[in-house]
């Protein structure tokens, strides 16, 4: 009875993420507690298991990460870095926009997807007004690549921090099997989007030459502090690539480098803590314990057996199906609890199959971050990008977004397919 119970909180809970009835924090806080009150699971468990409780070690590093961009969005950068693009471009609209998706991609890549598109948004605004551009298409682009360079990375996209510290994986495991993809992917991307977005590329020669005038360096607020800012980024990323040698786990080296910054500049405590988005991370808290009452109600281990069973054991259908069938339940629900939710899953399955089966990882991490694409309330960016847009006056609908999505997402899984098979399946 406790199974089912938990189950059916976990459906309700799940449910009002994906429709967004509630906030998403809301509902995972509450079907949280529904599991600890019917003691589906207990707080020893929830609080201090590794397998079934809250797992920290991502709570920490996005805490860390969200830090250390905090403190680098005071200091201009990022706006900085688009006007450059910008001009760079001549204020050629494809051009402007294989700029800003390509930024977009690399610092998704290095920061997290949601962050990126936060500090990109803005700046996109206000460089399509001054070259009369439609804007939506540009913010549909960029969110877009988001997604697809966040999926190169461990720290890039939520699912991949979750996917990581379940299996065990490194910052350079990330690298070494899914980078070379991706840049693969992104080339194609800016083909499809001279194909997608053609109607928006006008050129306006007197816009163009308005645009050039801008001064990106005035964009810059605090040069002192930039340097020290990239400076504690670079230390931070030389530990997440250099964790074989150092043995230090990514949130420890997240939070020494936010504590370093923070220690070492003019940055107050309230400052530095002002852009920590804590109900993301309450909500991945509140999420942990829903999932770990699964497991500690043999819900997982249940479905782990069935899952298997279905597949006959064939590693090569298992990867291609759960390819496929994480992109297209990502495409309807946020990707971070459908992967909080397949992790224990995929984990059962690795541990049975041996090393082999890593390539399952693989498989979920694509699917579920590419997938992410597919309509705008498939990733977290998403619908940042949405509000964002809305606020600003111009309404990007559920339609348009999906129009561009699904023809974005269909060619970007099947290029996956292929590569998982070649390099893991042959």
């Amino acid at each position: 009875m406790t199974a089912i119970a938990a189950v059916m909180i976990f459906v309700v809970s799940y449910g009002l993420i994906a429709t967004e009835r509630v906030h998403r924090t809301a509902a995972a806080l509450g079907g949280a507690g529904l599991m600890l009150l019917i003691h589906a699971t207990g707080g020893r468990s929830a609080f201090f298991s590794e397998h079934s409780g809250i797992d920290w070690n991502v709570v920490f590093l996005l805490l860390g990460m969200m830090v250390i961009v905090g403190v680098l969005r005071q200091t201009g950068v990022f706006e900085y870095v688009a006007i450059w693009a910008a001009k760079r471009a001549m204020g050629r609209p494809f051009r402007l926009m294989v700029m800003l998706v390509v930024i977009t991609a690399c610092a998704s890549a290095l920061l997290d997807n949601v962050t990126t598109v936060l500090l990109i948004a803005p700046v996109t605004l206000l460089v399509c007004d001054r070259l009369s551009l439609p804007v939506a298409p540009y913010l549909i682009a960029e969110v877009m690549a988001s997604n697809i360079g966040g999926t190169a990375t461990l720290i890039g996209d939520p699912p991949n921090i979750i996917i990581a510290s379940r299996a065990g994986l490194t910052f350079n495991d990330f690298l070494v099997h899914l980078a070379p993809l991706i840049v693969v992917i992104m080339v194609v991307f800016v083909g499809l989007c001279r194909w997608l977005f053609r109607p928006a590329f006008v050129y306006d020669p007197v816009r163009a030459a308005e645009i050039m005038r801008l001064n990106e360096r005035e964009a810059i607020r605090d040069r002192p502090l930039l340097r020290q800012s990239l400076a504690v980024l670079v230390v931070v990323i030389a530990g997440f690539v250099l964790h074989p040698v150092l043995h230090y786990e990514p949130a420890v080296v997240a939070l020494l480098g936010a504590g370093l910054l923070v220690a070492a500049t003019r940055v107050t405590v309230e400052e530095s803590l002002r852009d920590v988005e804590w109900a993301t991370l309450v909500f991945f808290m509140g999420l942990f314990v829903m999932v770990g009452a699964l497991v500690e109600t043999g819900v997982i281990d249940s479905l782990s057996r069935a899952a298997a069973s279905a597949t006959e054991g064939r590693l090569g259908l298992t990867a291609m199906v759960l390819l496929g069938a994480s992109a297209v339940i990502s495409a309807f629900v946020d990707n971070i609890p459908y992967v909080a939710t397949m992790s224990p899953i995929v984990a059962d399955l690795v541990q049975a199959g041996g090393p082999d089966h890593q390539v399952l990882w693989w498989a979920l991490a694509l699917g579920a971050d590419l997938g992410g694409n597919a309509t705008a309330v498939g990733a977290s960016a998403n619908v940042v990008v949405l509000g964002i847009a809305e606020r600003n006056g111009t309404r990007i609908s559920f339609w348009e977004f999906t129009g561009y999505g699904l023809v974005v997402t269909a060619v970007t899984v099947a290029l996956c397919a292929p590569y998982l098979w070649l390099r893991y399946l042959m």
